[in-house]
């Protein structure tokens, strides 16, 4: 006793410490054993606030200090408003508020942890918000109240937000204020959630129910239920094949059908960054090996689909038409995530992502990451994003040029210098589109190929107030039938995926091509698209398009919120949009429009032009050719349409359509059926990108985007003397005057490129 005695008097002086040590080892054992799991807890509880509601900042400089003061403002005359009533707590916020209410309770602790506040550990107003959470318990979350509407709010949105509140404010909650919250949580958030891993708990809905069972847990310092929300994580870790979750391809998808990286998929991550963050060092660290790929997916996963500091609005499903400049609120999101997670990665990845994020915050002048992170209150990430943006050793990485293909969530994303495109595709795997929660009406064809596309100074091109002002009938890139649709049709929550299974593409990692066998939505129309990535332009071609409706079908060349100057010429076969870029078309009569458009809640009005072809009432085996040059200047475009001799159309039917680029050396085709094209033939439907590089060899990549051959065999035209670099799947080869190359089992994988170097004769 002795010996436990000093070595404990050592930590803690004086008369007082001393007491509470006799009394702590003259307690019975079960009691100790309660003390010890507080102690365990009280670090947690300080870490959890230091990471969501912020840290690392001196509270006495700019721009916390006036910040922090208009945090503490802000919560006291929340504060003096409190006027409860059954029906409300405030007297601007009716129940049941499941978003507004717990937020401002919240807000409200916040003020009361953080330095600076004004408030900061003021008793009345700690015992203000444990009188308003314990208020919204018994008019809206009590135990015995019957969950209406979503269930995410009586899961996941309320209980996270008065536990944090809860779980800030401390020793200001009574003891059955505490126990009554306890009670309605374990009700509507009960265990058996975490059981199975299937319905609304799987990827990013899983990680936020463990957050909620860590805040529950840290509330009565409850060590079986922190176990708990650690081990229910696990799943959420390995590769999916199918459903929910993360793909070996960077893919990520939430609702079964929808790419999600923009909304859930932050989510996730920003929820596993502060599980690590939180639990780091804890009898409860998250130590599952395959936490890893969440490393991994930064770059392989979220990375492709952030453009200078916004992420893409084809990972966002309904996201998109919620706000303007929701992209950029989306980037930071994932930046944020990215700087926290880094304190659990290695040095060289926290390296490398420091650096990744500078560049983002670096490149984007439409809105400045820095100034919108303190704008929007977040003052963790904006010390974390100010001490990396401050550091000269620190290099800030440029925009990667490369292709990425994404092809288990039907997407791509194209870079090359001074320019980026974005394609979004449906499946019989991935819906055209999400809708749910009144969200996002009018989405429609955001499946039907559109192609999204940024040159030098376009970072808000789709950002403002685009999904509130655009024709949802001429979305850029897209092959549509115009009959009108009703808002919110088909089902909801992605259930709105089309028969084709042709859907995908091939890519070197520099180059690619992608194709989509498009089921119009809602409509008899069919078409075949395929897009060509190439270093300055992308080759669209379209094939066997025909409809039924009794309505026009149009594919749209593009559609630019902008008023800019359009210069068309017909007769050259080339139009150029002033500030944007060009576009070249051989065979066609392009028609256009400009327009000013109204939408969204406030009826703002944009400008638009659009341009389009018009391939008539109920087509037949309908077709086109046109290419788009991001960012080329009217000479360029004009030059580009003088020389037809730039890109050969190999073909362009239902059955396959490629292209030659001799100058690049490239040969694509998308093969819809077996067959014939050019230089190449191919024994069942597939995709063949061919790359001669210039010293001798050339590289052949192949993929399945259907995903069922058993075996493929390709024959290429061109002597070749051997094979330098193979592939695990390749498992004959003949070279000589023809080079013959058998695969097998394509069907076990995602529908990946597998790419052979071969050395030419």
């Amino acid at each position: 006793m002795k010996r436990h005695s000093r070595r404990l008097f050592l930590q803690l002086s004086g008369v007082a410490a001393a007491g509470v040590l006799i009394s702590a080892y003259a307690a019975h054992p079960g009691e100790r054993a309660a003390l010890a799991e507080e102690d365990s807890f009280a670090p947690l509880r300080r870490r959890w606030q230091d990471v969501t509601a912020g840290s690392g900042f001196d509270a006495t400089a700019e721009p916390y200090r006036a910040r922090l003061a208009e945090t503490g403002t802000a919560a006291a005359g929340h504060r003096d408003a409190m006027a409860p009533t059954e029906t409300s707590l405030w007297p601007d916020l009716a129940f049941p508020s499941y978003i507004a209410t717990p937020r401002r309770l919240q807000a409200m602790a916040h003020a009361y942890v953080l330095p600076g506040t004004g408030l900061t550990g003021d008793a009345g107003l700690a015992e203000a918000v444990a009188a308003g959470i314990d208020h919204y318990r018994r008019q809206v979350y009590a135990a015995d109240a019957e969950p209406v509407g979503n269930w995410w709010h009586w899961q996941i949105g309320v209980p996270r937000r008065l536990l944090d509140a809860a779980v800030s404010i401390g020793p200001h909650l009574t003891d059955p204020q505490r126990d009554a919250l306890r009670d309605a949580v374990d009700h509507f958030v009960p265990e058996c959630l975490l059981d199975d891993y299937s319905g609304t708990s799987t990827a990013a809905n899983r990680v936020d129910l463990c957050v909620v069972t860590l805040l529950r847990a840290m509330l009565t310092s409850d060590a079986r239920k922190a176990a708990l929300a650690a081990s229910a994580l696990s799943p959420v870790f390995p590769y999916v094949c199918e459903g929910d979750g993360f793909y070996r391809d960077g893919s990520f998808v939430q609702h079964t059908y929808i790419p999600y990286q923009g909304t859930y998929g932050v989510s996730l991550l920003s929820g596993l960054a502060t599980l690590f963050a939180v639990l780091r060092g804890s009898p409860w660290e998250i130590t599952d090996p395959n936490r890893q790929i969440v490393c991994d997916m930064v770059e392989r996963s979220f990375a492709p689909v952030v453009h200078d500091g916004f992420c893409m609005d084809l990972v966002s499903g309904r996201g998109i038409a919620r706000e303007a400049y929701g992209d950029h609120a989306r980037g930071r999101a994932i930046a944020s995530a990215i700087l926290l997670l880094g304190e659990a990665a290695s040095a060289d990845e926290r390296a490398r992502w420091q650096s990744m994020v500078k560049g983002w915050a670096r490149r984007n002048t439409c809105k400045p990451m820095l100034k919108a992170a303190e704008k929007s209150g977040d003052l963790g990430f904006h010390a974390r994003l100010a001490a990396v943006l401050g550091d000269d050793t620190i290099p800030a990485a440029d925009e990667p040029a490369g292709h990425r293909l994404l092809a288990m969530s039907a997407r791509a994303v194209h870079r090359r210098p001074g320019w980026c495109a974005g394609l979004s595709m449906a499946s019989h795997r991935i819906g055209h589109y999400e809708h749910g929660n009144g969200e996002n009406l009018r989405g429609w064809h955001t499946g039907s190929g559109m192609l999204y596309w940024w040159a030098e100074g376009h970072g808000d091109q789709y950002s403002d107030s685009f999904w509130a002002t655009v024709d949802p009938y001429r979305l850029p890139g897209t092959t549509v039938s115009t009959r009108r649709l009703a808002d919110g049709a088909g089902a909801g929550w992605g259930e709105t995926c089309p028969p084709g299974r042709w859907v995908g593409g091939a890519t070197d990692g520099v180059y690619a091509t992608a194709g989509q066998h498009l089921n119009g939505f809602e409509s008899t129309m069919e078409a075949f698209k395929s897009w060509f990535f190439l270093d300055d332009a992308v080759v669209c071609l379209g094939a066997g398009i025909t409809g039924r409706d009794g309505v026009p079908v149009e594919t749209v060349v593009d559609n630019r919120r902008t008023d800019a100057l359009l210069t068309v010429d017909d007769g050259e076969g080339w139009a150029h949009l002033a500030g944007h870029g060009g576009y070249v078309l051989p065979c066609a009569r392009l028609s256009t429009l400009r327009e000013e458009r109204a939408g969204g809640p406030d009826q703002v009005t944009r400008s638009y032009v659009t341009l389009w072809l018009d391939h008539g009432v109920d087509p037949d085996s309908a077709d086109y050719v046109y290419l788009l040059m991001p960012g080329a200047s009217p000479a360029e475009t004009r030059a580009r349409a003088a020389d037809p001799g730039w890109a050969h159309v190999l073909v362009n039917t239902a059955r396959q359509q490629g292209v030659r680029v001799p100058s690049l050396g490239i040969t694509a085709v998308n093969f819809w059926n077996d067959g014939a094209a050019g230089d190449l033939t191919v024994s069942a439907p597939c995709t063949v990108l061919v790359r001669e590089i210039g010293d001798g060899t050339a590289t052949l990549t192949v993929s399945d985007p259907r995903r069922d051959l058993s075996e493929l065999t390709v024959a290429w035209e061109r002597p070749v003397t051997e094979v330098l670099h193979g592939h695990p799947l390749l498992r004959d080869t003949t070279t000589g005057a023809r080079l013959t190359l058998a695969f097998g089992g394509l069907a076990d994988g995602d529908g990946d490129s597998k790419t052979v170097t071969v050395r030419l004769g």
